[in-house]
């Protein structure tokens, strides 16, 4: 884990609607710790270090509450919806060596088969590992594969420590050929049709003129 998620953390004691907008206005975020039994810990954490390390999904963060370390998985992120400022952070404690579920996005590398396309079904797939050691991502190779190949949760190799929580036979990757509209045939039998009209009226004209 890197030392840029330390974060210093100060325990708030003003609570309610005025008070979280004050801590957003000293561009700070309000958060609240809880887990393993322990009461629930109302937080002030630093806006813009916050904001940097939330960009990251499943971030573990190091957190000094008075001098005191804590390990905090983020759980749940709320921003308004439309300036999209983070207005509150909701952290689990989690201990060393601690196994936590998370969902860990799906990265495809390689190219198919020429001719096909990927379709990604799972961006997402939930695992159990351990909370200082979160992947960022599950890589998944379609290098080469044909059409109508597909991949499941249970093809995957997990990262060390990994074990899967998601449903082993969940579809992740499908190889398909991209649907084209045949317009030729159509086309053509258009244009034969317009040409036997065309014929048909220019002999009905020189049939009137005799």
């Amino acid at each position: 884990m890197s030392d840029d998620n330390n974060l210093v953390a100060e325990v708030r004691t003003e609570f309610g609607k005025g008070a979280a907008r004050r801590i957003r206005a000293d561009h700070k975020i309000p958060a609240v710790l809880y887990g393993h039994g322990t009461e629930p810990q109302h937080l002030t954490l630093p806006g813009h270090e916050t904001a940097l390390i939330l960009r990251k999904s499943n971030a573990l963060l190091t957190l000094d509450i008075a001098g005191t370390p804590s390990l905090a998985l983020v759980k749940d992120v709320q921003k308004d919806p439309v300036r999209q400022i983070i207005e509150h952070v909701d952290l689990i404690v989690v201990r060393k060596g601690e196994k936590v579920t998370v969902d860990v996005y799906v990265h495809v590398e390689g190219e198919p088969a020429v001719g096909t396309i990927v379709a990604l079904d799972a961006n997402t797939l939930s695992l159990e590992v351990e909370a200082t050691h979160i992947p960022e991502s599950i890589s998944v190779s379609v290098e080469g594969l044909e059409a109508g190949s597909q991949i499941h949760a249970s093809d995957l190799t997990l990262p060390t420590g990994a074990a899967l929580v998601s449903d082993p036979e969940t579809l992740v990757v499908n190889i398909t050929v991209p649907a084209v509209a045949d317009l030729g045939e159509s086309d053509e039998a258009e244009g034969e049709e317009a040409a036997e009209g065309e014929a048909g009226a220019e002999a009905e004209a020189a049939g009137d003129s005799e």
